[in-house]
């Protein structure tokens, strides 16, 4: 659906895929996308701000929509300041933003925020809806708070939704492109036990489902960002293989993981949320892709 003409959104963490993707969306649905940038900005279309810092009310003033996606990346071995570093940028930066935007003259009427299925924990083959209550170790508590540092807008009137991502599946970065390299001279195989559920989503479906939350009347809260069929680690790995046209023989146990990625991997390696995406059918969003073979066929073999 198209924007207003007047139609203004402020985005914030968009240099990785899923921002690929989402910006240029948003500007063929005529959005004038604005960019909440660390650092010195480089245009017009940039406002420059420091996560870890209050922002100026009045500087985020008169947009119509607002998605946060800004957060250290989860990779790699999480040392306390690693862990610091992964909290903070969430925390802190969101709950920011989210005062600001309650203080500003002209709200807007959504903020989109990032959060992910890490909530959940680690839960074997528990079925996970949004109602799921949140799950134990530190992506969990972080994903707690996360949320949690919503509240101000929320208070402010402001339809303040968050988006539980999964694994993303994309062409320009993400989990599947560090798999990739592997799996295409033949090493790639299993994690672990192989049971462990991965709740995957194709970017584009992603994008679509923002756009849809976006011009719908999706009710506030968190919103599982992900495709309708999860499949275990086992399954993703045979069938990235196939599609690949590659075998898949070669298995990283959990502890040779764990000596590499320390807590990282018993968290995320190795950890499963088995999620359904269960208010984006109720409201009605038409997935593109539901199928992980076809999926993967369309980022890997455009």
């Amino acid at each position: 659906m198209a924007a207003l003409a007047s139609s203004r959104i402020l985005v914030t963490g968009v240099s990785g895929p899923i921002g690929d993707a989402l910006l240029p969306s948003l500007k063929a649905c005529g959005f004038q996308v604005i960019r909440l940038v660390r650092g010195p900005t480089s245009g017009a279309d940039q406002i420059g701000w420091d996560p870890a810092k209050p922002l100026a009310p009045e500087s985020i003033s008169g947009f119509d929509s607002v998605i946060h996606l800004a957060g250290e990346s989860v990779v790699g071995r999480w040392t306390v300041s690693k862990k610091a570093k992964i909290r903070d940028s969430r925390v802190l930066g969101t709950r920011n933003l989210a005062q600001s935007l309650a203080k500003a003259k002209d709200r807007p009427r959504v903020l989109i925020t990032a959060s992910a299925i890490g909530y959940y924990g680690d839960r074997a083959d528990e079925v996970l809806r949004e109602q799921s209550i949140f799950g134990t170790g530190f992506l969990a508590e972080v994903c707690r708070e996360w949320e949690a540092a919503n509240q101000p807008a929320a208070s402010a009137g402001i339809r303040t939704v968050q988006i539980r991502i999964g694994v993303v599946l994309s062409a320009t970065g993400g989990a599947l492109q560090k798999m990739l390299p592997a799996f295409r001279l033949g090493l790639g195989g299993n994690i672990g036990s192989g049971r462990q559920w991965m709740s995957w989503i194709h970017v584009q479906d992603l994008v679509a489902a923002v756009h849809h939350i976006l011009n719908s009347d999706l009710s506030q809260g968190p919103v599982n960002m992900v495709a309708p069929k999860p499949v275990t680690n086992a399954e993703f790995t045979k069938t990235l293989a196939s599609v690949l046209s590659r075998p898949a023989v070669f298995p990283v146990p959990a502890f040779v993981a764990k000596l590499a990625f320390g807590q990282m991997a018993q968290e995320v390696l190795l950890a499963g949320q088995r999620v359904e995406p269960t208010k984006l059918i109720a409201s009605g969003y038409p997935f593109h892709y539901s199928d992980l073979r076809k999926a993967l066929e369309a980022v890997l073999k455009p």
